[in-house]
């Protein structure tokens, strides 16, 4: 699926879009969340047909993203979601939201600088000038100039993503915007990172991927344990969750830095995956915060007994952000330890401590999430929340708007194939590109990164299917 028409053709921008196996899935997910966020606004009376706009705008800007060809389309649709985001932020964030509003739209727009500067190098290199991102992938260019654009876009996405240290925006955005928004942000923004990752920095400057490929597992790792760490660290509950998603996003990182099918695709699936889990617990944690009013966990306490539903559906997603078997953080995590575990690129030292620090990562999950489950709803009742019969469960439509994240979420965990299928052509041509890229650099240096970190030979091995994953 394609168009493409000249939109301003003295400044060489054309309006081109399409839709492939990476774009795809990343699209759907976009539309299912934004459009139950929009069904969980209806607490909003104040300016709610200015909230509804700045909705739809972001949902636009969100599709421009994922579906842009020319890289100035790209770069229009990059800036124009930060508008949206900080006015729903600003507008209808707690107390505090100016401050968050404020961090979230300096750290990304001083990021899209990186994007605009490499981008426009990359467009102006040799002698012919072109934004069409496919014909920019095919330019030949220096080593050095492919690592200093890199570079660039590494530092953007890494904003986004969030990347360990480029996060501190995420917390307090989270921690001041509204329930619906929030869903949005964790569940279709961050993954504006990690498509971007692998539509810029793999499929378009490939060799200098194999230069950066280790540095981007360690700070998955990074990402993944101090994500955790400072996840338990938190009483306030959106912080928590905000933190929990720094530590789940590592994994994507630990993925697409694998060199083979099964990581990459493992870490499109975990973009998926934790798309749909973190919508829901911030859903979730909006319906809590509607009836205790307060998202301090240390003043809540024993509200099970009063909502049952919100405490059964909380579980279960829960649940599904600590890779619980039979859902699909489970299935996304899994395969990208598998594809590091089997890539053949990295020596056995560096895949061990890899491995070691990521699973200290998925031992801390289940402890600040249980222990989050255990203060919200278990113990005695908060007397100061003056919680009563009066207090209601969770409603028919907040049921139903958690239902629509919590299946997809379950049937990915038993039968990974009805979203891996629409990825797997484009994982295993990415993935080949990288690993092409990887045999060239060996071959005219073969001591990069010392013997420590990288095996000397690649080998190939015929596509084999595991739990509904090509590898």
């Amino acid at each position: 699926m394609s168009e493409n028409y000249d939109w301003i053709p003295q400044l060489g921008l054309n309006w081109s879009l399409a839709v492939d196996g990476l774009s795809m899935p990343l699209i759907l997910l976009t539309g299912l969340i934004t459009t139950l966020a929009i069904f969980a606004s209806w607490n909003v009376t104040n300016k709610s047909k200015l909230f509804y706009f700045l909705m739809l705008c972001l949902y636009s800007a969100q599709i421009g993203v994922f579906a842009a060809q020319d890289l100035l389309l790209f770069f229009f649709m990059w800036e124009l979601e930060l508008i949206p985001v900080y006015l729903l932020i600003s507008i209808w964030g707690g107390p505090k939201r100016l401050y968050a509003a404020t961090k979230f739209i300096l750290y990304t727009a001083l990021g899209s600088i990186f994007i605009l500067v490499a981008g426009l190098a990359m467009a102006f290199y040799g002698d012919t000038t072109t934004f069409n991102m496919a014909e920019l992938g095919m330019k030949q260019y220096p080593i050095a100039f492919e690592l200093l654009a890199y570079a660039g876009f590494l530092i953007a996405f890494g904003v986004k993503l969030p990347i360990f240290p480029l996060h501190t925006w995420l917390p307090d955005a989270h921690g001041e915007a509204s329930a619906p928004v929030s869903m949005v942000l964790a569940g279709v923004l961050l993954k504006m990172g990690g498509y971007a990752l692998i539509r810029f920095n793999i499929e378009m400057l490939p060799n200098a991927h194999v230069y950066f490929a280790p540095l981007l597992a360690v700070l998955g790792v990074v990402g993944i344990v101090y994500g955790a760490m400072a996840a338990f660290a938190q009483q306030n509950l959106k912080r928590r969750l905000a933190y929990s998603s720094i530590s789940h996003m590592g994994f994507i990182l630990v993925g697409l830095a694998s060199f083979n099918d099964l990581g990459v695709s493992g870490a499109l699936l975990q973009m998926i995956s934790h798309g749909l889990i973190a919508a829901a617990l911030f859903f979730l944690a909006g319906v809590t915060y509607d009836r205790t009013h307060t998202l301090m966990m240390d003043e809540m306490g024993g509200i099970a007994k009063i909502m049952p539903k919100a405490f059964a559906l909380m579980t279960a997603a829960a649940m599904a952000s600590l890779a619980l078997p039979g859902m699909s953080g489970f299935v996304s995590e899994l395969n990208i330890f598998l594809g590091i575990t089997t890539s053949d690129v990295y020596a056995s030292n560096f895949k061990i401590v890899m491995i070691g620090l990521a699973a200290v990562g998925v031992i801390l999950t289940p402890i600040y999430l249980l222990s989050t489950l255990r203060q919200v709803f278990y113990g005695q009742p908060n007397l100061d929340l003056h919680l009563d019969k009066y207090v209601s469960d969770a409603k028919p439509r907040e049921v139903f708007i958690a239902a629509c994240l919590l299946v997809p979420i379950v049937a990915i965990g038993f039968y990974p194939k009805l979203a891996t299928q629409t990825y797997d052509v484009k994982t295993v041509a990415v993935t080949e590109q990288a690993r092409d890229a990887f045999s060239l650099v060996a071959q005219t240096n073969p001591h990069l990164y010392s013997s420590g970190l990288i095996a000397p030979q690649l080998t190939r091995t015929n596509p084999q299917t595991i739990l509904g994953i090509v590898e």
